[in-house]
């Protein structure tokens, strides 16, 4: 057998296990609610794992806590009116209909428009929206990419764009590809530039040790600053 999966409670939380042929045993919380999740190696037992969990106990419920408490935008109807987020400021939706291409443009300082065709559907505005930001986020993480794997001494051989449920970024490092949270448009800059530097050192260590930790504090000293403000900004309704 490969994998062995169960769930147990602790402290009134539900704790979902998968046990597999992995070397150490590994405990995530997630978002929207704090979610736990343990993978842990094949040899070690339930009352092992279930041991592990209740020594991380105030560290989990730490992460539930900021979870809870962060903040979350209502669905978007794309109408005039609503508040949009690009690069980590709040806009003002203004929607345009013409009989003409959509596009979406920057309008001042706080104001973004939605140009789109008469009568077109929540569905067509929010798609409309989405090209937008996945063109906007995909020119600045070219420049990123180009600039940090120079710094770093590294090559991307791919990289891409999407929606991810509970992952700002990954690292494939067996084909040295990045994947990037097409949420990410809506933060600042300097949270994007993180995300890509942490993706990257993946590639020099795999693993979150202090060898890869000590390569975060070498090449982007801010770095945990710029990783709690990540966390802490609103997210989409339907991020996580």
């Amino acid at each position: 057998m490969n994998t062995d999966t169960y769930q147990f409670a602790v402290s009134g939380m539900k704790v979902n296990v998968v046990r597999k042929r992995i070397k150490n045993l590994h405990l995530g919380v997630y978002p929207p609610h704090g979610r736990v999740r343990v993978a842990a190696p094949l040899g070690l037992t339930r009352d092992a794992v279930r041991l592990a969990v209740i020594d991380k106990l105030t560290w989990i419920k730490r992460q539930r806590a900021k979870f809870e408490a962060q903040l979350r935008q209502s669905e978007r109807e794309f109408v005039s009116g609503e508040t949009h987020y690009f690069l980590g400021r709040r806009y003002r939706l203004r929607v345009i209909e013409h009989d003409a291409p959509p596009a979406v443009l920057l309008h001042g300082k706080n104001g973004i428009y939605l140009y789109v065709r008469p009568a077109s559907s929540t569905e067509k505005r929010e798609q409309v929206f989405l090209d937008w930001y996945r063109a906007q986020l995909k020119e600045i993480v070219l420049g990123l990419i180009d600039k940090w794997q120079r710094i770093v001494g590294v090559q991307v051989e791919s990289w891409g764009v999407r929606k991810m449920k509970t992952k700002w970024g990954s690292c494939n490092t067996s084909s040295d590809r990045l994947l990037l949270n097409l949420e990410l448009a809506k933060k600042p800059v300097q949270c994007i530039e993180y995300v890509i530097v942490h993706e990257l050192m993946h590639l020099l260590e795999r693993k979150h040790n202090d060898r890869f930790i000590a390569l975060m504090d070498k090449h982007l000293p801010n770095w945990r600053q710029y990783r709690d403000e990540l966390n802490s900004s609103v997210l989409g309704p339907n991020c996580w």
